[in-house]
């Protein structure tokens, strides 16, 4: 949406307006996937130290206990092998010797209880540079395949030391048999291997699936994995004030030409243009964008849209770009059926982080 005609009874907009999402087409060349496959700007200061457990959830204060004394064993692996390895893992260079126990940990619990904290807390804290190191979503992973090819995947990332999978999904069989051949290969190679996980379709209550589907869809690489439980209820909620309601479509737009690096864009228009861009270019669609204007928020009309806006979701969080929204409130972009449905957790989670959000952009209005 671009817009420079103020509201009927309101004070003139500035002639230069804001950035505009649907105005952009972003191209990610392969490079710079392999590049960005580090913990997410939101995520570039938490360790182990700054993880607060509940109390009331032993289980959390395990997992952090757990996953230090893995990263402590990549580091003695990493030593014992005296970092000798040839480019890509391969040629006549010696791996470093793996570490006793599991060579990957699966962390098995609700949304918002810190997976992605802890799984960002164990790369930082696996001792090697951060070019042996791998942190990407199950989607980024796919990509990546995309983008190389299959065998220059395996190369590449036979190298490293570790890679770190959030959000793995079993939504597709066909992207599960692959990704699953692919860790398979890198186990091979001595990488270690750390994941969370999405939801099976069909797999309701908790909104997670139990480690067995997890286990069971990697194939043969249950052996290689230890799961660690990590009970809990949403942080993003714990003891906060509740979403912010929507503002007007008068305040969206005055507070998108007051911020420098915001964008503003009707919501049923951004949604028609993700649709027109890979989800792997949803990061660089974001390029630049201090906060994210939207007037007219509605309910998504499908899946396939509510599963596009899901990805964004999930990269305006990692990003920590705030969103300023008119029209109807973030719980109620989903219908009753997608949110009993298969994909029940990836909707709540947007939900969960869109509210985030939408409470960091309070602050712009009226700055």
């Amino acid at each position: 949406m671009s817009s420079s005609t103020a509201a009927p009874g309101s004070s003139p907009l500035p002639e230069a307006g804001p950035l505009s999402l649907c105005a952009r087409q972003p191209h990610v060349p392969a490079e710079r996937l392999v590049a960005e496959m580090v913990p997410p700007p939101r995520f570039d200061s938490v360790r182990f130290a700054t993880y607060i457990p509940d109390p009331d959830q032993p289980s959390q204060t395990e997992a952090v206990r757990v996953l230090e004394g893995f990263a402590a064993g990549l580091g003695e692996a990493q030593a014992s092998g005296n970092g000798r390895r040839g480019l890509f893992g391969f040629g006549r260079a010696k791996a470093p010797k793996a570490p006793a126990g599991p060579r990957g940990v699966y962390l098995d619990g609700g949304y918002g209880v810190g997976k992605t904290h802890l799984l960002a807390s164990l790369w930082h804290a696996t001792p090697a540079e951060p070019s042996r190191k791998a942190f990407g979503t199950f989607v980024e992973l796919t990509n990546l395949v995309g983008a190389l090819g299959f065998q220059q995947t395996v190369r590449t990332l036979s190298g490293h030391s570790l890679l770190c999978i959030d959000e793995f999904e079993l939504d597709d069989p066909g992207d599960t048999v692959l990704v699953s051949t692919l860790l398979g290969k890198l186990v091979e190679a001595g990488v270690a291997l750390a994941a969370t996980s999405n939801t099976l379709p069909g797999k309701l209550g908790e909104g997670r699936f139990a480690a067995a589907d997890f286990l069971r869809e990697i194939q043969g690489l249950s052996a290689h994995f230890r799961t660690l439980r990590i009970d809990g209820e949403d942080y993003r909620h714990r003891g906060l004030p509740e979403a912010p309601a929507p503002f007007s479509d008068e305040e969206v737009m005055k507070t998108a030409f007051a911020t420098e690096g915001a964008s503003l864009d009707d919501f049923p228009h951004l949604l028609e243009h993700l649709a027109r861009v890979h989800p792997s270019r949803y990061g660089a669609l974001t390029d630049g964008v201090r906060a994210v204007c939207l007037t007219g928020v509605q309910p998504v009309p499908d899946q396939s849209t509510a599963l596009r806006l899901v990805v964004l979701a999930d990269r305006l969080y990692d990003r920590e770009v705030p969103v300023l929204a008119s029209g109807l409130p973030f719980d109620k972009l989903f219908s009753d059926e997608m949110l009993n449905g298969g994909y029940r957790k990836k909707y709540f989670r947007a939900i969960s982080r869109l509210t985030a959000l939408a409470r960091d952009a309070k602050g712009l209005l009226g700055a």
